[in-house]
């Protein structure tokens, strides 16, 4: 076939292509235009509507011919111009987005991304203009708002989400610390109220995950507001006014959609984020941390005596680094940062001194208000450098209003400058955060160890809502609080794999460990890094059992709500024979079973009352007895 032949047919296949995806025959839809975006079959499908009649748009989305969205309002308004109604459409351009990138945590290091994206241009009153541009991808559909310079603040967003009634949903109330309890209701009964933006809905296309992607000091977080009785929830913006002073492009709106394993291994608000702003990330490493603020308290953050036996521990248990919490540089009457010999006063550097010479890094929490001005970070960030601190705990934010996320902006270049970690604790949540700023290792955002309150199915919740979108420093393994949680020992060695978090700080005393060395040697064992992750079995609010790869290993994570029973995992690892190692909870403590299962087989676990398990499995050979390296 010559090359013009080719051109021709390669120009009239696209024109068939963008035909199917474009607008619906006019015959069947006097009073509107359509226009679908799909990734593929079996894919996710968004199908955005003009009203011809009123000029507003919508846009819904369905799985296999199946509801996952109805149709849900879209459109913004600014001070210039209401953008949600009156639009006129102007013109269509589509493209396909593929990259691949590679991270240094989350649930999978290396990535791939294929999304179709179209763009779609309207006119409003007065000549005010809106772009929307749609993605859909393998497991999720996104859309984002790009306005022309000149728009005006933003007033508010006319998005909405609505499910079908009797949907099944996971809720956590809104709190500007992102730390609300997760509860289940349908779409239509939860209460009047707001809600987390990660809100986990149950139709008949599916599960989709709500969630929000690119977030910037450009613009505002958002969060759900609902009333009782309908199954819409709206986009409720945490400023009135959104200052825009050129050009404006939103945030994503994402909906991460497929079926409850898609979801959970989904990194689709991560794909929509920027690419790595960092180059060289060789600097940044994941791994477990000795964390001893619920070893300790204050006093403990307050001792140097008291932090070089929490290194001396870690560095018995080859955990690579130990956290400093609170209370480390607030000693009224010695020193404080206000004073010009603050540097030479603090035993930090001791501390960092005496931790390196046993392999392990010192990582140090510190409160936003002292990184809230250019003089502050200016003082801090260097010396921290200086010091060899490797990294640094951030609390208390606590909002996701636009300042703050400048503030946030700001942090992420200086600390990357500064070849820090960072931890934020008081937080926004992951929304691809991690992927264009790497040296974030994990977000709080959540109702974790610390709390009182938590209860085993909003434990069982979590892997499906909070942590899909990003790493969750939970903080697990604080088995010295008994009565003050409400799972199992076993459960508590599990969540270290259910939960996924750069790094993986464990919230127990040394003694706690040693009562219970089958937890303790698991622990040791655990990367805060993965090749992959599955999931083998889960139902939000009862059960999720995780299982994630490092290289030829896979740990096993299984965490319950209700009654004891006997769990029946799919070992749904791969072909050939598995050495499978469990830890359970027994009569007198904790319980090692070993044995071999072919891939596919059934791994059965005794668990008890709001339970779980924590397991290992490698390759079997003959002759092996143990996956412990």
């Amino acid at each position: 076939m010559s090359v013009p032949i080719r051109t021709a047919v390669a120009a009239l296949c696209a024109s068939l292509a963008a035909a199917l995806l474009s607008t619906a025959p006019a015959q069947a839809q006097q009073d509107e235009q359509a226009w679908s975006l799909s990734a593929g079959a079996h894919a996710p499908r968004a199908r955005v509507t003009l009203d011809d009649t009123t000029g507003r748009l919508s846009l819904a989305v369905a799985r296999d011919g199946r509801t996952v969205i109805e149709p849900s309002p879209v459109g913004i308004i600014t001070e210039q111009a209401d953008l949600s109604r009156d639009l006129r459409f102007l013109h269509r351009k589509s493209r396909t987005v593929e990259e691949r990138y590679r991270t240094r945590s989350g649930k999978r290091l290396d990535r791939r991304v294929r999304m179709n994206e179209t763009r779609l241009s309207f006119a409003g009153a007065a000549g005010a203009r809106l772009d929307l541009v749609v993605r859909a991808s393998a497991d999720g559909i996104a859309y984002r708002y790009v306005l022309p310079a000149g728009s005006g603040d933003v007033l508010g967003e006319a998005s909405a989400f609505t499910l079908p009634a009797d949907a099944t949903a996971w809720l956590g109330a809104y709190r500007v610390d992102n730390e609300g309890q997760f509860a289940q209701y349908t779409a239509a009964t939860a209460p009047t109220g707001e809600y987390s933006d990660q809100a986990l809905f149950s139709t008949d296309g599916g599960y989709t995950l709500l969630a929000e992607s690119d977030l910037t000091g450009g613009y505002s977080g958002a969060r759900l507001a609902h009333d009782q009785g309908t199954g819409t929830y709206r986009v409720k913006l945490a400023d009135e006014r959104v200052a825009a002073t050129g050009p404006l492009v939103t945030p994503w709106r994402a909906m991460v959609t497929g079926d409850l394993a898609t979801v959970t291994r989904s990194t689709f608000t991560d794909d929509l984020a920027p690419a790595s702003k960092v180059r060289d990330t060789s600097w940044i490493r994941p791994g477990t941390v000795l964390w001893t603020w619920l070893a300790g308290g204050r006093e403990a953050g307050q001792s140097l005596v008291a932090q070089k036996a929490y290194v001396d521990h870690a560095a018995q248990r080859h955990w690579p680094y130990e956290a400093v919490d609170a209370g480390w540089y607030y000693r009224p009457g010695e020193w404080d940062v206000t004073d010009p010999d603050w540097q030479t006063d603090s035993w930090m550097p001791e501390l960092v001194r005496y931790a390196r010479a046993k392999g392990v890094g010192i990582i140090v929490w510190i409160h936003q208000r002292d990184l809230d001005t250019p003089e502050e970070r200016a003082r801090w960030l260097p010396t921290l450098e200086k010091w060899g601190v490797k990294g640094v705990k951030i609390d208390f934010m606590n909002s996701e209003a636009q300042p703050m996320l400048r503030w946030y902006d700001t942090i992420l270049a200086e600390t990357a400058a500064h070849h820090l970690m960072v931890d934020f604790h008081g937080s926004t949540i992951p929304k691809g955060i991690q992927r264009t700023w790497p040296q974030v290792m994990t977000l709080e955002g959540v109702a974790g160890e610390e709390k009182r309150t938590n209860t085993a199915a909003h434990l069982t919740t979590l892997p499906f809502t909070r942590n899909v979108v990003g790493s969750m420093d939970f903080t697990p393994g604080a088995f010295q609080r008994v009565g003050l949680r409400p799972n199992s020992d076993a459960a508590e060695v599990g969540l270290a794999v259910a939960y996924e978090s750069g790094l993986q700080m464990f919230a127990g005393t040394p003694e706690s460990y040693e009562a219970r060395p089958l937890a303790r040697d698991y622990f040791d064992q655990v990367p805060a890094a993965w090749d992959d992750t599955r999931l083998l079995a889960g139902t939000p609010g009862q059960e999720a059992v995780l299982a994630r790869r490092s290289g030829d290993r896979w740990f096993l994570g299984g965490v319950y709500a209700g009654a004891a029973r006997t769990a029946r995992v799919p070992l749904a690892l791969g072909p050939g024979r598995w050495l499978v190692e469990t830890i359970r909870d027994g009569a007198d403590g904790l319980v090692q079973d070993r044995g071999v299962l072919r891939g596919g087989d059934t791994l059965a676990v005794d668990v008890v009352a709001n339970g779980g398990f924590a397991g290992l499995a490698c390759p079997w050979r003959p002759g092996l007895t143990t996956c412990h390296r």
